[in-house]
């Protein structure tokens, strides 16, 4: 006799199938074969088989049941399969012959590094699936809890099944399971984004296109947030009409190890230190490494950081990936200069993570690898375009084909630390990040422009979710809100957040929220990475500006809500000419943004930092900040 516990409960002999009722010993029947050979305790039982409505004698109804459960394992003659009780609950002994779940992991794990063996092993598996999973089940708790996580393996085991069959070309062969799921399962963006590619491949680029846009559609109006990079990327290349990769993993076995969250240093860019500053990262990444290059073979280029979990920046992203793809060829001269693009912001906007992942969906088109130059150092001083130039060209791959290497320059200060470095990798590309907006070399050398600002309040939501799943933040969505909007919806500000909450698993977000407003912005810093502050980030930003213009900036923090050149030049003591010349300066510093020509606004975050710097020295008196703080972001104090 063997328990099938794979869809309905049922008792099988091989031949006949005896499915159970739905009555308590199903449902303690189903607690105890979802741990095989464990120790479920007592308490979990009781709550697996009467939820929160227990009887008042909960121990003995419980002992009761057990006893049920053995007249029923009696009935069909399987005595040996006894229920043992032990010392804090109770334990039902099975293997692959007597459970088909113990049976599934079995060949999953026999599939792993079987080589040609390995598809029939996990299409036996899959075939000892059979219907709604334990349908006939009676508890909320087991499916709240347990039926997700077995819905889980069994899609890890489909998406390899799949994958093995598009790596091998049967694009046609796999529709049929991929149609199946992605309907079953609509938001799963790796099967979505495993239909894409087998419809594309099979010729049948706009049906993929309309897959992506159903999931978009679905993601949107179920959530609230966008697909991740991986869908993205994938849309991006069937529209340019190139080849869409699979995952970089796609070649590796598969094993069912317990899912377990994202470690901090998974989320943080420990590993994406620049020199002393960190990459504040937003979903997946799409590899840019994950086929060789075509064309003649030269030395391989050198790799940038990946940057992981990054979300947002849709529009962005797209445009920026467009113009280094060739769009940004408005003459479609095959000889002309390297493509150029800068990406311009105020301080933890996330320019760098942009340019790095917007790199790795172009990594195709440029063979020879990227090369990140910092210019400048970690104490803030430009780095001289004699420095910057012998070190891009030490750095520069030796024997790559012209045009074939994507380089950033990355917190350039001043346009000549640019100008001579551009051309030296032929047709290639250059991606400067400034927090200035480099009007200067855009007057000189026209490129693409992207000026990054907060995130929308859907994209701070999406980061959120990206890092701490969708329950978490879906079960206190208000105040989830409320955290977006304390952090000015600032990347930098979001990651610290959700980095904290993430190795706080029990902290509610309402709490955090409560606390980061009682001394914000000085608690939008994590402990253990100097680097990974808001308030340290934005003093350095200052730090680098002239006085007049920092101290403008603090004096600035007083008015509430819109600023105009009159109410500033009041709020300075300046005439109105010299207070239009320090708005100006504050604007190219992406420390005000503009709603509209004359109409200036201060993010509430970087308004909150201002007003507490003031304090500190005494710039601006005790009255005014008090007065002034009353409006800063969610009743921040």
């Amino acid at each position: 006799m063997r328990f099938q516990l794979l869809g309905p409960l049922s008792i099988t002999d091989g031949c006949d199938v005896a499915v159970l009722p739905p009555a308590k010993p199903t449902s303690l029947l189903a607690a105890l074969l979802i741990r095989p050979g464990e120790v479920v305790p007592t308490q979990r039982l009781r709550q697996a088989v009467w939820g929160d409505e227990q009887p008042a004698t909960a121990k003995a109804a419980l002992q009761s049941c057990v006893l049920r459960l053995r007249r029923l394992f009696a009935k069909y003659d399987i005595e040996e399969q006894s229920v043992v009780a032990v010392a804090g609950g109770y334990r039902l002994p099975a293997d692959g012959d007597t459970l088909d779940l113990l049976h599934f992991r079995g060949l999953v794990a026999d599939a792993a590094g079987a080589g040609e063996s390995e598809l029939p092993l996990l299409r036996t598996a899959l075939g000892l699936w059979h219907g709604p999973l334990l349908a006939n089940v009676p508890s909320e708790l087991l499916h709240r809890d347990e039926v997700p996580r077995l819905v889980e393996e069994r899609l890890r085991v489909l998406e390899r099944v799949c994958e093995i069959q598009l790596t091998r070309g049967q694009y046609r062969e796999v529709l049929v399971d991929l149609w199946e799921a992605t309907r079953t399962h609509p938001q799963h963006e790796g099967l979505a984004a495993q239909l894409m590619r087998a419809l594309y491949r099979a010729g049948r680029q706009i049906e993929a296109l309309a897959e992506y846009r159903r999931i978009r559609t679905h993601l949107r109006e179920e959530l609230g947030v966008d697909p991740g990079a991986e869908l993205q990327g994938l849309e991006l290349a069937i529209l340019r009409g190139d080849e869409p990769r699979g995952p970089a993993m796609e070649a590796a076995p598969l094993t069912l190890a317990p899912h377990v969250a994202p470690a901090v240093a998974d989320t943080l860019p420990d590993a994406l230190a620049i020199r002393g500053k960190s990459v504040p990262s937003g979903g997946s990444v799409v590899p840019g490494d994950g086929r060789p290059p075509s064309g003649p073979a030269h030395p391989p280029g050198p790799r940038l950081p990946h940057v992981p979990g990054f979300t947002g920046r849709i529009r962005e992203t797209a445009d920026l990936v467009s113009h280094l793809s060739g769009g940004g060829r408005r003459d479609g001269r095959t000889d002309a200069g390297p493509v150029i693009a800068v990406i311009s912001g105020g301080p933890g906007m996330g320019k760098t993570a942009l340019a790095l992942h917007t790199a790795q969906l172009v990594a195709d088109r440029y063979p020879a690898g990227g090369v990140l130059l910092p210019l400048t150092r970690p104490d803030g001083t430009p780095r001289s375009a004699d420095e910057a130039a012998a070190e891009l060209r030490s750095a520069l791959p030796s024997g790559a084909p012209p045009g074939s290497c994507l380089v950033i320059l990355d917190d350039v200060v001043h346009p000549d630390q640019v100008r001579g470095l551009i051309g030296m990798t032929g047709r290639g590309a250059f991606v400067v990040t400034s927090r200035m907006r480099l009007a200067a070399l855009v007057a000189t050398h026209g490129p693409a422009v992207l000026q990054l600002g907060a995130l929308p309040p859907q994209e701070s939501h999406a980061l959120l979710v990206a890092v701490l799943g969708h329950e978490r933040v879906a079960a206190e969505s208000t105040a989830a809100h409320a955290l977006t909007e304390t952090c000015g919806h600032v990347p930098l500000a979001l990651r610290i957040v959700a980095a904290r909450l993430l190795t706080r698993p029990k902290l509610r977000l309402a709490d955090h929220a409560a606390w980061l407003r009682r001394d914000l912005p000085a608690r939008l810093a994590l402990p253990d990475d100097a680097r990974m502050s808001v308030p340290l980030t934005l003093d350095g930003a200052l730090d680098r500006l002239p006085a007049p213009v920092s101290d403008a900036h603090l004096r600035l923090a007083r008015l509430d809500g819109q600023i105009t050149v009159p109410a500033a030049a009041r709020a300075l003591s300046v005439p109105e000419t010299h207070a239009e010349e320090l708005l100006e300066r504050l604007l190219d510093t992406g420390l005000l943004d503009e709603e509209q020509p004359g109409t200036l606004r201060m993010n509430t975050l970087f308004r909150a930092h201002a007003l507490h710097r003031a304090a500190r020295t005494g710039d601006i008196p005790q009255a005014v900040i008090a007065t002034a703080r009353r409006a800063l972001p969610s009743g921040a104090t």
